[in-house]
């Protein structure tokens, strides 16, 4: 063999080798990038964790919106109805139920493989007026509320009987001092309708599971009392399957050991724990607290929406750092927690805006008003990796 050959070969040697090489490097960085795009969307980096939700609204709901839609189907693994399966929107008049709403939504949840949340069955709130009284516009019996609300939950229970998951049976019926809500159906029923909904809600599909739901859960009081109702609930034989504690949050209320406490003290009952409507403000509240209870309203004044067109690099950081602070919460706690939902999609979404103070900017979701992801979800997903 020639010495020009000799080198020929050696060099096309070399030349196989670079490629092999570079083969290696190509294969690698694509499977580091597939992997990358794997756990880019919140559902799959919290998939092995607990599920990640979202609140859907009328307009998500019925395709209107489809750049909210396309968000939720990418990033979320869990959706709950809003307002659509609330009981004044399901049956404003006693016996004309309004289901097309609803129906799209379980539809939506389906389709995309989702978990499915019915909320809420019984709430004070939102509820149609002709529930409570009679013709004549006087407060009806105890039996007669007790069958209008049997009337009610099997026939929309029934109606999502297999398809929906779990239900929020009864939202908000503890105050938190740890007392009863003195509600029309704690009036006209006594505590008895908490138990009664439960019942109602495991005859009209025994394999859904039942939750339920309130605010501020990190306030002592309401933490008791909440303990005092589950146990009085489990020693009668009730079904109950977990506790939701509604996620609406502050840049520094609640303490965030106050809201560990809680959901320690919910998981002692052997009920699963599930973090709901996750929201966090960064505007100024007119009280002391930041509970959600939605009949309270209060004056406009500037000072009191300080970042119309947006927030000081000083107060996203704030709202990054207690969103990470919360979260590295739900991954300790990961083997008690079954979901966290967010109580929304977009910032523009929000109830926020409005609550407790008509015609204020606030930014508490993790996408802006232009549908695209903050820095806070890159966050989320690499404290998913630690």
């Amino acid at each position: 063999m020639t010495m020009s050959r000799t080198k020929r070969m050696a060099g096309v040697f070399q030349t196989s080798i670079k490629c092999l090489l570079a083969s290696a490097l190509l294969f690698s960085a694509c499977k580091g990038n597939a992997q990358h795009e794997e756990n880019s969307t919140l559902k799959t980096a919290f998939e092995d964790k607990f599920a990640i939700g979202t609140a859907m609204n009328a307009w998500q709901i019925s395709g209107r919106d489809s750049a909210a839609t396309k968000i939720i189907k990418d990033q979320f693994s869990a959706i709950v109805a809003e307002n659509c399966m609330k009981s004044g929107r399901l049956q404003p008049e006693e016996g004309e139920f309004t289901f097309d709403l609803a129906d799209q939504f379980v539809e939506f949840g389906e389709q995309n493989d989702m978990l499915i949340n019915g909320h809420t069955l019984i709430w004070h709130s939102q509820a149609p007026r002709w529930f409570f009284t009679d013709a004549e516009g006087q407060d009806v019996s105890r039996e007669v509320l007790i069958e209008r609300m049997k009337t009610h939950i099997h026939t929309v229970v029934g109606r999502y009987k297999g398809r929906v998951d779990t239900w929020d049976v009864v939202n908000e019926a503890i105050l938190d001092d740890g007392s009863y809500r003195e509600s029309k159906f704690y009036q006209i029923i006594g505590e008895d309708f908490i138990k009664l909904a439960f019942q109602f809600t495991h005859e009209a599909d025994p394999d859904a599971e039942l939750y339920y739901n309130d605010y501020s859960m990190a306030e002592p009081g309401k933490r008791e009392g909440v303990v005092r109702m589950v146990k009085k609930l489990q020693a009668e034989g009730v079904k109950i399957d977990g506790i939701g504690m509604q996620g609406h949050i502050g840049l520094h209320h609640p303490e965030i050991r106050e809201f560990e406490k809680s959901l320690e003290a919910f998981a002692d009952l052997g009920v699963e724990v599930m973090v709901t409507e996750l929201d966090l403000t960064v505007l100024p509240s007119p009280w002391d607290d930041q509970g959600a209870e939605v009949s309270k309203n209060f004056d406009y004044e500037d000072k009191m929406n300080p970042f119309p067109n947006g927030l000081p690099d000083e107060v996203r950081d704030a709202f990054d750092a207690r969103y990470l602070e919360f979260f590295a919460l739900f991954l300790k706690h990961q083997d008690k927690i079954s979901r966290v939902t967010l109580w929304g999609v977009a910032d523009q979404h929000s109830w926020r805006n409005g609550w407790p103070i008509r015609g204020r900017t606030d930014y508490p979701l993790l996408f802006d008003r232009e549908n695209k992801a903050k820095p806070i979800v890159e966050k989320l997903i690499k404290l998913t990796k630690q």
